[in-house]
């Protein structure tokens, strides 16, 4: 039987994992949003099938990793944590870390405009865009399998909000101001908890 601690700390990780894996994709969906050649629907239907395609291929990576002991599964905790840790290294690099968005939104661009769906235009953004969500989503599925169908739903109803959020954004900068002055800062902080609580599960090796 479920402890209500259980399912409240998962969900906990479950809001924590989507929100640091998926910050980014605030301002990509306001851009799309503020786009008037492209209808709202696709977004959100781009959205929901880019997240979905990398749930997907995160829960059979983490299906074909449960053979493994779960000791060292937790090992593969990892990914996160030296995810987190470049991304608290590129803090000091702000040039670096410029030219790079630059590149991004280059190659963003260059999809959509070769893609004749705007639905698979927007799917194929996020999950160009969806390393960090696969280094996170992977270890985390192949370390708690009893949970995915909570972490899936809890995806879904979160894929949902940051829609809702990022068009709220297009109409409101003052809160696109704050996100980009902070959710890069506390972005890495997240990975790192999240990669050492992952982690904590390896213990069983020493």
């Amino acid at each position: 039987m479920l402890q209500f601690n259980d399912v409240a700390a998962h969900l906990v990780i479950a809001c924590a994992v989507f929100l640091s894996t998926n910050i980014d994709d605030i301002f990509l969906l306001a851009a799309f949003f503020s786009d008037k050649k492209i209808a709202p629907k696709s977004v959100v239907f781009g959205q929901f099938l880019g997240i979905g395609a990398l749930v997907v291929v995160s829960c059979l990576a983490a299906w074909f990793a449960v053979a493994l002991p779960s000791g060292w599964i937790a090992l593969l905790g990892i990914v996160p944590l030296a995810l987190g840790v470049r991304q608290l290294i590129a803090l000091w690099r702000p040039a670096a870390d410029e030219a790079e968005g630059d590149k991004a939104d280059l190659a963003e661009h260059d999809l959509e405009r070769r893609t004749h769906s705007q639905v698979l235009a927007i799917a194929g953004v996020t999950i160009a865009n969806g390393g960090d969500n696969l280094g996170v989503y992977i270890p985390l599925f192949a370390s708690a399998t009893a949970w995915v169908p909570l972490f899936v739903g809890v995806f879904a109803v979160m894929t949902a909000l940051w829609c809702f959020v990022g068009r709220i954004i297009v109409n409101n900068r003052l809160i696109g101001d704050h996100i980009r002055r902070y959710g890069h800062k506390i972005l890495p902080f997240v990975l790192i908890a999240i990669g050492l609580h992952i982690l904590s599960g390896a213990l069983v090796l020493l």
